[in-house]
């Protein structure tokens, strides 16, 4: 009797442990479920709170940007413009201000598609770093090996001369070499040849001297390594990935899209629209591109490095490298307040300048575009994660200083908006100078 009290008690005494165990872990898990409840409603009162401090400051931005605009519009230095602003993922503003056509007054829009004249230079760069991040081609191929029928100078002069240079504008040929036959409609491989009556003004790689012709040969080149024509590479690797749905590479295309814009001419009476032409289509890695405000705000995005999965930010860098200096003071981007130096990389200006700090140095990648009576601006800031495009369908002084406006109203902006107090900021408007260019 007295073993099976024993026992009895033992099962007891068990049976209670296990029942105090139960209630304990469901205490554990209770309070457990309760700070992930806690955790989850923080996060989302939190998200909610910045996508409302975002709509604030993107209606902020907009209202800003369109007073600028309507300012400009009103003392006729433009016309019609497509804008994109985009700061990291986000996408500030992709919008239009004016007419695309004063024929019919009708607006512009975030999908109204404008001529890119030289901005097409800076895609074509980073395709360039694209195939050769590909294994495809290297900066130091040579232009003879893919283009038999081209010459520059003697025999070493020609066998001198790589991707690298054409894509730099540091051939060695006089400025604008052929750019007349190129807006003359001839065939790259008919221009290849002519070179051959160029004399050079500096050897490769020495000095720079924009060009068009020159530069589209790259063009040539990519197409032999890829077997494609450059249209389909940028169309493959860019475009599709980056879901930019109205970009386009051809006059028939652009002829067909019903929210384009036309270019405009200043006559007596104000601005007077134009005809569209078929120029550059036969370089479009110099300037055959067409695109609008909504496209080239995902084209920037990528650019800043927020599309690995289209390109690495590795490869991606190559085109961004300063290959040459550009020199002198004359350029309007030259004169931007705070400006030290300027380069050119692969399809793309890299300017140096001093914000508040004179210790640190900032950088801009940027571009011009002229052709067919359009003029465009686009600027990326890598330090500040931001990007500026501005689309426009007339020829206007503006567009040397819309970069450096648009700055400063954006940095206000969001100076107003999230308390952020920046140093003080040496890229900021400036009056026009110096004769445009791209």
């Amino acid at each position: 009797m007295y073993r099976f009290k024993v026992f009895a008690g033992l099962v007891i005494l068990l049976l209670f442990l296990f029942v105090l165990t139960l209630c304990s872990n469901d205490s554990i898990s209770a309070t457990h479920s309760s700070i992930e409840t806690f955790d989850e409603v923080t996060y989302t009162s939190l998200r909610q709170n910045s996508n409302v401090l975002d709509k604030e400051l993107q209606i902020a931005l907009q209202q800003a940007v369109d007073s600028y605009f309507s300012k400009a519009i009103a003392s006729e230095e433009v016309v019609g413009a497509g804008v994109s602003i985009v700061q990291g993922k986000q996408v500030l503003l992709a919008d239009g201000f004016g007419i695309k056509n004063s024929l019919t007054g009708q607006k512009v829009d975030g999908q109204t598609v404008f001529r890119l004249g030289s901005l097409s230079k800076g895609f074509t760069g980073v395709l360039a770093s694209y195939l050769k991040d590909e294994g495809k081609l290297t900066w130091e191929d040579k232009v003879r090996d893919y283009i038999p029928e081209f010459e520059l100078g003697d025999r070493e002069n020609t066998e001198s001369i790589t991707l690298a240079h054409l894509l730099s504008h540091t051939s060695g040929a006089p400025y604008h070499s052929y750019t007349n036959l190129v807006e003359a409609g001839l065939s790259m491989e008919k221009i290849a040849g002519r070179f051959a009556d160029v004399q050079p003004i500096s050897k490769p790689g020495e000095m720079y001297s924009y060009q068009n012709a020159l530069f589209a040969l790259s063009g040539e080149m990519m197409k032999k390594v890829t077997g494609q024509e450059i249209t389909t590479s940028l169309e493959e690797r860019f475009f599709k990935p980056l879901e930019m749905c109205a970009t386009t590479m051809d006059f028939d295309a652009l002829k067909k899209i019903e929210n384009k814009a036309k270019p405009h001419v200043k006559a007596r009476r104000g601005w007077k629209s134009g005809k569209l032409t078929d120029s550059y289509f036969n370089a479009v890695a110099a300037g055959g591109i067409n695109s609008n405000a909504e496209d080239m705000a995902k084209w920037m995005q990528f650019l800043l490095g927020h599309r690995p999965d289209v390109m690495k930010r590795q490869a991606l860098q190559e085109a961004f490298t300063p290959f040459v200096e550009i020199p002198g003071r004359q350029k309007y981007y030259q004169r931007w307040p705070g400006h030290m130096a300027s380069y050119y990389g692969f399809g793309w200006r890299i300017h140096t300048y001093r914000s508040g700090n004179p210790e640190v140095e900032n950088t801009i990648w940027h571009h011009g575009g002229s052709v067919n009576r359009f003029r465009n601006e686009i600027a990326v800031f890598p330090e500040e994660d931001l990007g500026i495009c501005v689309l426009l369908n007339n020829q206007s002084r503006i567009a040397q200083r819309v970069i450096t406006d648009l700055y400063s109203i954006v940095r206000e902006v969001i100076r107003t908006h999230t308390g952020e107090t920046p140093p003080k900021q040496s890229v900021v408007s400036s009056q026009p100078s110096g004769s445009a260019g791209t």
